[in-house]
């Protein structure tokens, strides 16, 4: 279940160790689920933790062979970390003398390594400490098995996909990226549920948040008096009630029921709230807004191309979208990254104790999402935290004067 980019023949090719990577060029083969998968884990769990000892930090059955009754091709996916994944000559060579063969090597994607078993069909896939994909299997993993309906859509769209014809099997896993995002974001929404109360609690009085991100996107948008507001990713609802108490008609959107909840309680009377996923299209009238907000958000999904379209085509000719993300130097910096250039899944802890995912990209991605959806950016700012901030707390001010932390777009829709 992988997150990154679909690849190209040369790219299949290029990864594959030891000769050409095997071509399927057929259909893919499921089988029902199987009890015995489970034990097969864990007896090779058993065998790579002998072998391995110590550099063993995270051992896990993912993949659709982790979930009971999910079809799946007879094969264990098995995620393993060492200290170093691509400090090869630490691990492989052990690996290598209990039988384990190293068959793919992705040196800039995560720094992955994958290898087949020496009597048991898997895939052991090696990644280092805070690698986005340990996440990600995660959470896919435990949501299908908590809910059945999900498993239900997986398995039918992987029983659909697995009827066709593929070159490599790396092909078929790629064409499964939507439906995995899909289920993904709802699992991710549901997250927010869990600590909505604490999550309004804490962006009513960060500095951050009152004193940084709100004014500046309430600059950025403008005068607002007499006019309609999407405010997606609405959250707790603090920046819709301060766009409506500038004269605004706005209407927040979030894809948590908890923390539209929330919102309705706290600022019902002066907003509308409702509960939306942006990734999918939107129950709104096109050309019906003159102003999206979108605070902090839109890092949280892969694909922009989709919701963009969906924003254009809500907002009236001339319309604008004020959105800020997390500033790219900062995430690359922060989680100490090798390839400030990738699109990868990252998890953080916000606030403190809650655990959140989201997509750190470069700048050229956003900025070419943007101008790709036919907006043209009027504003790119890295805002200063208002004056307020010194008073509420100098020292995380001073901090926010100095280092990048959110970054800002201002873009309108043709008119």
């Amino acid at each position: 279940m992988s997150s990154q980019e679909a690849l190209s023949d040369d790219e299949i090719e290029s990864g594959w160790v030891g000769g050409e990577a095997p071509k399927l060029n057929s259909t893919v083969t499921l089988v029902d689920y199987d009890p015995e998968w489970p034990k097969l884990f864990e007896r090779e769990a058993e065998r790579i933790r002998d072998v391995l000892g110590e550099r063993v930090l995270v051992l896990e059955h993912v993949g659709s062979t982790s979930v009971p009754g999910l079809c799946a091709k007879p094969i264990v996916d098995i995620l393993l970390e060492v200290p170093d994944s691509g400090d090869e000559d630490a691990y492989v060579p052990a690996l290598e003398a209990a039988g384990y063969r190293l068959v793919i090597r992705e040196p800039d994607w995560e720094k992955h390594r994958c290898f087949k078993g020496p009597d048991t069909n898997i895939n052991l896939h090696v990644y280092s400490p805070g690698n986005g994909q340990t996440p990600r299997y995660r959470l896919f993993r435990d949501r299908l098995r908590s809910h059945p309906s999900e498993l239900a859509l997986y398995a039918a769209k992987k029983r659909e996909l697995a009827a066709r014809e593929w070159k490599y099997i790396q092909h078929y896993a790629d064409a499964k990226t939507e439906v995995v995002e899909e289920i993904l974001g709802r699992a991710r929404a549901e997250q927010y549920d869990a600590f909505s109360e604490s999550y309004a609690a804490h962006a009513e009085k960060s500095v951050t948040n009152a004193w940084y991100d709100r004014p500046a996107i309430v600059s950025l948008a403008g005068e607002v008096s007499g006019r309609r507001v999407l405010d997606v990713g609405c959250a707790a609802g603090h920046l819709s009630a301060l766009l409506a108490s500038g004269g605004a008609d706005v209407l927040g959107v979030d894809a948590s029921p908890g923390m539209v909840s929330v919102a309705r309680r706290k600022f019902g009377d002066v907003a509308r709230f409702e509960v939306a996923d942006v990734t999918r299209p939107l129950a709104l009238e096109t050309g019906s807004f003159d102003v999206i907000t979108a605070s902090l958000v839109l890092h949280y999904v892969k694909d922009w191309a989709p919701m963009l379209a969906e924003f254009r085509r809500v907002l009236k000719p001339g319309g604008a979208l004020v959105f800020s993300v997390h500033h790219p130097g900062e995430d690359w910096r922060w989680f100490d990254r090798e390839n400030y250039f990738e699109l990868e899944l990252l998890e953080d802890e916000f606030p403190a104790g809650q655990v959140v995912r989201f997509y750190r990209r470069p700048l050229s991605w956003t900025f070419n999402a943007v101008r790709e959806a036919g907006f043209a950016v009027d504003r790119l700012e890295e805002p200063m935290p208002v004056p307020e901030a010194d008073e509420a707390d100098p020292k995380w001010a001073a901090n926010l004067r100095t280092k990048p932390r959110f970054l800002y777009f201002r873009a309108v829709s043709p008119a």
